[in-house]
């Protein structure tokens, strides 16, 4: 499995030392090794923290876990580099970026990445999942890792906005305290996206966050709506 970036490993230290951070890896790696597909690809679970160094997150997404299907996700939450139609739960992500910043996206490709370049840490409860399986690395451990990485965040004096997608990411609300902001929505897949629908989130944001706002536009070319 890929490491995490040393930058991470210095504020996660107590977390990767955890007995509990081996054993997970492990239980992965055992999975792998007996042909089970697990996605993303070794390389790329730590993909999230690869994109955004700890000192530069402004704004933390926070869904459940990664596309089940094989060739959809890469590392960064709700992100896609497939070809062909968008993800359901991306599909939804792009229409209220639209409706909430009163804005035409022109061709968005999937790759959140220009978001993590801007501070956005994009990031799952569970960081793994078998391909075809939603859910099935719940409970594995990846929570308390994932959790480790939230109080981290929080001990900084920068705010920082986390968006929470979902009961799995709601149930973290509490471990974040000012200076810090939790906003809460339903998760945008298909499933639940009315709960979603509406949130506001990225204006919100940004309103919240001021002269550090994201341009939330930057995985597509935008237009005023008419």
């Amino acid at each position: 499995m890929g490491l995490l970036p040393v930058a991470w490993r210095g504020v996660l230290a107590d977390a990767i030392r955890d007995p509990g951070f081996a054993e997970l890896q492990e239980t992965i790696a055992a999975e792998r090794e007996r042909g089970v597909q697990v996605l993303p690809s070794p390389r790329q679970v730590f993909a999230a923290y690869a994109a955004v160094d700890p000192d530069d997150v402004r704004v933390v997404i926070l869904g459940q876990d990664p596309y089940p299907t094989p060739g959809h996700a890469h590392g960064l939450a709700f992100s896609y580099r497939g070809r062909g139609t968008l993800p359901g739960s991306l599909r939804n992500i792009v229409a209220e970026v639209q409706r909430d910043l009163g804005v035409e996206l022109g061709r968005v490709r999937g790759d959140l990445k220009p978001w993590a370049d801007q501070g956005v840490l994009l990031l799952n409860t569970a960081l793994t999942v078998r391909a075809g399986e939603a859910g099935s690395h719940r409970g594995f451990g990846w929570e308390r890792f994932v959790d480790a990485t939230i109080d981290a965040l929080v001990a900084r004096e920068k705010p920082i906005v986390f968006l929470l997608w979902g009961s799995d990411a709601k149930r973290r609300a509490r471990r974040i305290h000012a200076p810090h902001v939790a906003l809460q929505a339903g998760h945008p897949s298909p499933l639940s996206v009315r709960h979603f629908r509406g949130c506001g989130h990225f204006s919100s944001a940004n309103a919240i966050l001021g002269p550090r706002a994201i341009d939330w536009t930057a995985i597509g070319r935008a237009k005023a709506r008419q």
